[in-house]
């Protein structure tokens, strides 16, 4: 059975000194769903990245957290593409949202940046705007002049906590993702009512 993606990206930065910040959100969803079905995530400088291979109805789906700091993480997505002649569409990049309030997961296929660095050098390196986007919200700060210390902060353990429920449902949902219809997914995965957050621009 041929699978929707054949790369799931968590996009993040390295080091301990951002690993619980907001930023980090995709690192924190891939790294779950690493645990979850039990793949080991080894360096590969050649990519340099994170990366481990997760085995699904027959298929092999690649799992990646590129270590070159967000605003480069083009660079070993685009390495990974190439290697493994994977196309935009077949990528699932999970990232953080700030136009989404915490606990809110969101599916969409393709669209701008919306200011975030790390879809912005995707899109450069990708050479397309066409990848799947698995959006996890942090609010927003409500100034944007407080966006980058808000990223770059650590949520409180009340928005901590909605976003790892967020993050859960994603895991759980993951298998439908990789080979269901992904309109039929999207409806399980949107729904419920959003939690209350920070406001959102």
């Amino acid at each position: 059975m041929a699978v929707n993606f054949k790369m799931v990206v968590g996009l993040g930065n390295p080091t301990a000194q951002y690993e619980h910040t907001r930023h980090n959100a995709g690192f924190w969803f891939l790294d779950e769903v690493a645990a979850h079905h039990r793949v080991a995530l080894h360096r590969e400088q050649r990519f340099q990245g994170v990366v481990g291979k997760l085995e699904w109805a027959g298929s092999t789906v690649l799992l990646l957290k590129p270590m070159t700091y967000m605003n480069r993480s083009g660079l070993s997505v685009g390495a990974v593409a190439r290697y493994f002649h994977i196309q935009p569409a077949e990528i699932l990049v999970a990232h953080d949202e700030l136009d989404l309030a915490p606990g809110v997961v969101r599916l969409k296929r393709g669209g701008g940046h919306g200011g975030h660095n790390g879809l912005r050098d995707l899109m450069a390196h990708l050479g397309s705007p066409d990848f799947h986007r698995l959006r996890f919200g942090i609010g927003h700060p409500g100034d944007r002049a407080a966006v980058i210390a808000y990223v770059l902060g650590v949520p409180d353990p009340s928005e901590r906590s909605l976003i790892e429920q967020a993050i859960a449902k994603a895991v759980v949902l993951l298998p439908e993702l990789l080979v269901s219809p992904l309109e039929m997914v999207m409806n399980q995965l949107h729904a419920g009512s959003p939690p209350s957050g920070k406001k959102v621009s």
